[in-house]
């Protein structure tokens, strides 16, 4: 498990997460979170490289990132850079569920 994984994991209290598996617990984590969890796991890509493959400023995306506020469209480029597709959810309509 990498140290970043095992830094988000700390947050939680350990009897809290005994009921929930890993999918659930980034069900509650925000986008910028997951963006980087995936800048570490894929090549530990920094921030101002993922910028600079954006087209856009350093600060402009830290500041997107701690502001946790993406396009749709800026989170499905950043899916492309990194080599993931985005997922988003709701679902339910009688009980399809997700989230």
């Amino acid at each position: 498990m990498s140290s970043v994984f095992r830094k988000y994991l700390f947050i939680f209290n350990i009897s809290f997460l005994t009921s929930f598996s890993i999918t659930d617990i980034f069900l509650y984590m925000g986008m910028a979170q997951k963006i980087r969890l995936l800048l570490v796991k894929k090549d530990n890509i920094s921030e101002a490289e993922l910028a600079r493959r954006l087209g856009t400023a350093p600060s402009n995306l830290h500041n997107k990132m701690k502001r946790d506020n993406f396009s749709e469209n800026e989170l499905r480029e950043i899916g492309d850079i990194l080599g993931c597709d985005l997922k988003m959810c709701f679902v339910d309509r009688k009980t399809g569920e997700e989230t």
